[in-house]
C-alpha cells in the first residue's frame, strides 16, 4: 500500500509542477498586458488565457492541497473525540467527498464532451474549451483517489493532523 501513496503522491506532485509553470506564464502574461498597455498594445485575449489558465492552477492544486491538509478545518471538537470515533467520522467524510468529487468529475466529462462536439471557443482567440474542462475534471479525480488514500492511512495507522 506504501507503493500506492508514493505513486499517488507522485502524480499529484506532478500536476502542482503543471499548475505552477501555467501560473507563471499567467503572472508574465499579466505583467506584459499591463505593460503593453501602456502603449496601446493589449496582449490579445489575455484575460480568456488567464481564465483558462485559472481553471488548470486551481484544478491541479486542489488535490495536493488536500494531500497536506492545507485546506481550512475546524477540528477543535472532533479532536476532543477518542480516536475510533475521530476516525469514523473522518472516513465517512472522506467517502461522501470521494462520491461527491467523482459525480462532479464526471459531470465535468460530460460538460466538456459537449464543449467539444458543439466546438466551443473562446470569444477572442477562439481557443477550444474543453481542454480545461477535463483537466479540471482529472483533478477532481485526483482529488477523489487523496481522499481515498486518506482513509488508506487513518487505517494504515499513520499519524494524521
Amino acid at each position: 500500500m506504501k507503493s500506492f501513496l508514493k505513486g499517488v503522491h507522485k502524480v499529484i506532485l506532478f500536476m502542482q509542477g503543471i499548475s505552477g509553470v501555467v501560473l507563471t506564464f499567467v503572472i508574465v502574461l499579466t505583467t506584459a498586458d499591463v505593460l503593453l498597455r501602456i502603449f496601446g498594445h493589449p496582449v490579445p485575449g489575455a484575460v480568456e488565457i488567464t481564465a483558462m489558465c485559472g481553471g488548470i492552477v486551481i484544478g491541479f492544486t486542489v488535490p495536493m492541497t488536500s494531500w497536506m491538509k492545507g485546506h481550512i478545518a475546524v477540528d477543535f471538537l472532533l479532536n476532543s473525540w477518542p480516536t475510533r470515533v475521530r476516525n469514523t467520522v473522518e472516513t465517512i467524510t472522506r467517502c461522501v467527498g470521494i462520491v461527491m468529487f467523482i459525480f462532479i468529475g464526471v459531470n465535468m466529462i460530460r460538460i466538456g464532451r459537449g464543449f467539444q462536439i458543439a466546438n466551443e471557443v473562446t470569444g477572442t482567440l477562439e481557443l477550444p474549451m474543453y481542454p480545461v474542462v477535463y483537466g479540471i475534471a482529472g483533478g477532481l479525480f485526483a482529488l477523489s483517489v487523496v481522499l481515498f488514500c486518506d482513509i488508506v492511512k487513518i487505517y494504515g495507522g499513520e499519524v494524521h493532523e
